[in-house]
């Protein structure tokens, strides 16, 4: 018999730390981690991190904080309307869709939280350094486990964000934010670790399936990986608890189909990235007044009344907001469509590209990729971003080399390593291996805002 998730398990807001404690009925536990994310250091620090344009003088350009934000607001919809749905159905009790609602607000306001600085390119940046120190393989980077490569030369923010989530702020070392399983698996895009997600994707190419096609050919979680290996455990409890169906790798580690709001988090993130990127690619004159409107206007039904006496840039605005809406109707009836589907865990498409405006989304994507991406604005963050991570990691590394030589103990260290230590802020709190200390360096460059990377590079090259 197929197997199914269930709403009493997937909706459960009891916090791994805290179990069996009684929840607020005046502030639930949902609304609580949205708080506790909203109020961290790492949301924080995403003001200063980029989206997709450069941090411009320009105060309009979001940076990834406001998209965050954005995220957010549209998932509340998102989920309050198909929670709504789910009420008529009598899938749900009455009154839990506030509950799915808020458990999407709260994962959408973290689902960047682990992304580093100067947008997705400082994610391969990294993956570029280390896939050269292991190739090396000489101090650090000699005698860890291949099998951990990939969290390294495969650097994922979704991962990150997990790590950050559960384990480093808040309660640090122990629980972290110590979320609800809820929130946490309703964030966990990519429900396994790096060496199932590898031993899967090896094992469909294996079938003669081309290395670049092997993503169409997967499940959807398991195209990346959501968390490390350090925090598997951490997530078999929470999986356990929603009661997420699991599946065995070819090398029979376990992962975890995905919680069906992982959809409604990931709709809503794809809403507002392809909507609001035409905006900012309006504000920012990389994008025709003519071609943004254009494209909006696709996305709308009712289309607006004469906007004759708006200006152009409210013109726009009036326009995205109300693209939005309807993308969000879209997105719901999507979900309606293949719910059997996402509740037994063989859903494995994206909402957007299956909803009625699936084409509509795809030219804009199009668009973006011809045009936004490559925007010689950005593609100079890019090259500047790259070397300003590589400066960094060339910089802290000698902390941590000195670091195992004197036997992991941060009193031992040379003086030099103790003065570098203390000027960037490096937190060598539980490192003492190879492998903590390698993560180490990946916390502390992917905490970095991008004006923190330019300023530390400065620093460790002497230049500043």
């Amino acid at each position: 018999m197929a197997q199914t998730m269930d709403w009493q398990t997937l909706l459960n807001t009891e916090r791994p730390g805290k179990p069996g404690r009684a929840e607020d009925p005046g502030r639930p536990n949902y609304t609580q981690d949205a708080d506790r994310i909203t109020f961290s250091a790492p949301f924080r620090r995403l003001a200063n991190k980029t989206q997709v344009h450069p941090l411009y003088a320009n105060d309009h350009l979001r940076h990834r904080m406001i998209h965050s934000s954005e995220v957010a607001s549209v998932g509340r919809n998102l989920g309050m309307q198909v929670g709504h749905w789910l009420e008529e159905e009598r899938e749900i009790k009455p009154g839990e869709a506030h509950k799915i609602a808020g458990v999407i607000h709260a994962a959408c306001l973290a689902h960047d939280i682990g992304n580093p600085p100067f947008g997705h390119s400082g994610e391969a940046t990294i993956g570029a350094w280390f896939k050269q120190q292991f190739e090396r393989s000489e101090g650090l980077f000699k005698g860890v486990d291949e099998a951990l490569w990939e969290e390294f030369i495969k650097f994922e923010g979704n991962a990150q964000g997990y790590r950050i989530l559960t384990r480093l702020e808040m309660y640090r070392g122990k629980r972290g934010m110590d979320l609800t399983h809820a929130v946490i698996g309703a964030f966990t895009k990519y429900p396994m670790s790096a060496s199932s997600s590898k031993a899967i994707k090896d094992a469909k190419a294996a079938t003669g399936i081309a290395p670049a096609d092997v993503k169409k050919h997967i499940y959807a979680g398991a195209k990346k990986f959501g968390f490390f290996e350090d925090e598997r455990d951490i997530f078999a409890t929470t999986a356990t608890a929603l009661g997420l169906i699991e599946e065995k790798d070819p090398d029979g580690r376990s992962w975890w189909r995905r919680h069906p709001l992982v959809f409604l988090v990931e709709a809503a993130d794809d809403i507002c990235y392809n909507i609001v990127d035409l905006e900012d690619g309006f504000t920012a004159g990389d994008l025709s007044f003519a071609k943004v409107k254009g494209l909006l206007l696709d996305l709308i039904e009712n289309k607006p009344n004469d906007q004759s006496g708006f200006t152009e840039y409210e013109q726009i605005s009036h326009l995205r907001a109300m693209a939005i809406g309807s993308a969000i109707g879209a997105c719901v009836e999507a979900f309606k469509t293949n719910y059997t589907d996402i509740m037994a865990g063989r859903y494995s498409g994206e909402l957007m590209d299956d909803s009625a405006l699936g084409s509509q989304f795809r030219a804009i994507r199009k668009l973006a990729s011809a045009q936004l991406f490559t925007a010689p604005r950005k593609t100079k963050l890019e090259v500047r971003g790259r070397n300003l991570i590589f400066s960094v990691l060339d910089g802290i590394l000698p902390a941590y080399t000195a670091l195992k030589e004197a036997g992991w103990s941060e009193a031992d260290l040379p003086a030099y390593e103790k003065q570098l230590v203390r000027a960037v802020g490096l937190d060598l709190r539980g490192v003492n291996s190879n492998y903590t200390a390698l993560h180490a360096m990946t916390d502390f460059v992917s905490g970095m805002t991008d004006r923190y990377a330019v300023e530390t590079a400065k620093l460790l090259s002497g230049t500043s």
